[in-house]
């Protein structure tokens, strides 16, 4: 499976701002934006006005990383939205967030995205009780996603879940932390991406 293996704090500082691809550790000293925010490259600190073009662009790449999607695939979820009869760019958006390792990171159950997709194709994840090790799964409303591995690593997750308590859990999931599960209680919606995207940019820039 294609994905990004570059330095990740490069990714942040490309769009200016933190997309915690490296989880609690952005939260911290070390977080590598901290030190120096400017674009990478030697022109990073030159500012230039952008185009539209340019404006629209960076939305794009932005959401791509927060979710860690590369551009095949992205366009894929633009397509499906685009079918639906709801508004594109939020379909879009509720698409993404209805991944599978999306929803194991929204349960905190992983520091980052990444580390909620290694879960995921380790074959840990069960959707309705059959494993699935696809992190690009779209769960569906009602479905039960759960961890079934050897009790150390269900304490070990336990413990991460309390680490990261004051992550809020959005509220169209229903966690249920002792049994290490949650339930799709409804559809996911802008407010629950969680950063600032304007998804009309995204839409604008595929339809030229």
């Amino acid at each position: 499976m294609a994905r990004n293996i570059g330095p990740s704090c490069r990714l942040c500082r490309r769009e200016g701002m933190k997309l915690f691809l490296k989880g609690s550790r952005c939260l911290t000293e070390k977080c590598a934006y901290n030190r120096r925010s400017s674009a990478p490259g030697q022109h990073g600190q030159i500012r230039k006005k952008e185009s539209n073009y340019g404006i629209q662009l960076r939305e794009k790449q932005k959401v791509k990383r927060i979710y860690g999607v590369l551009e095949r695939q992205f366009r894929h979820y633009f397509r499906i939205a685009e079918r639906s009869k709801a508004v594109t760019g939020l379909m879009l958006l509720e698409l993404l967030e209805r991944r599978l390792d999306n929803v194991i990171f929204r349960m905190n159950l992983a520091n980052s995205r990444p580390e909620a997709r290694q879960l995921v194709q380790h074959g840990m994840v069960y959707v309705n009780n059959k494993r699935v090790d696809i992190p690009a799964y779209t769960v569906k409303l009602g479905e039960e996603v759960s961890v079934k591995a050897r009790e150390k690593v269900l304490k070990s997750l336990r413990e991460k879940f309390e680490a990261l308590k004051d992550r809020p859990i959005p509220k169209w999931l229903e966690m249920d932390i002792q049994n290490v599960k949650a339930k799709v209680t409804a559809m996911p919606t802008k407010e629950d991406v969680g950063f600032p995207i304007q998804e009309q940019l995204i839409v604008e820039l595929y339809s030229k």
